[in-house]
């Protein structure tokens, strides 16, 4: 069984980086085919994808947040980490890690999610 636990601070203040990390367990994040992306989901909005990046260690972004964005991953800890600079209140939602197969083309796996609240 894939699991994936988002963890990281839930209250982050304007204009600071927001830094979370996705532990894996169950299968290595270098495994052929497989995506690991970050998704979140702002108070009564839908789901926003953010970025992902690839078994390869290629990454790929949301243009809307491209420059503010950063995925990043330690094999050797099996985990991947999001950066979101500059944040503001907009940027307060539920923030999920998941698991992507490119083969069957669909999100197999997600994490619980956690709460990030931007505000002083």
């Amino acid at each position: 069984q894939v699991l994936l636990q988002e963890s990281g601070p839930g209250l982050v203040q304007p204009s600071q980086t927001l830094s979370l990390t996705c532990t894996v367990s169950g299968d290595a994040i270098t495994t052929n085919y497989h995506h690991w992306t970050w998704i979140r989901q702002p108070p009564g909005k839908g789901l926003e994808w953010m970025g992902a990046l690839s078994y390869s260690g290629s990454t790929y972004y949301t243009p809307s947040l491209k420059s503010r964005t950063s995925i990043s991953r330690d094999a050797t800890k099996n985990q991947f980490t999001l950066q979101l600079s500059a944040v503001t209140p907009e940027d307060t939602a539920v923030y999920y890690c998941a698991r992507v197969d490119i083969l069957e083309r669909e999100i197999d796996y997600w994490g619980q999610g956690t709460q990030v609240t931007v505000s002083s």
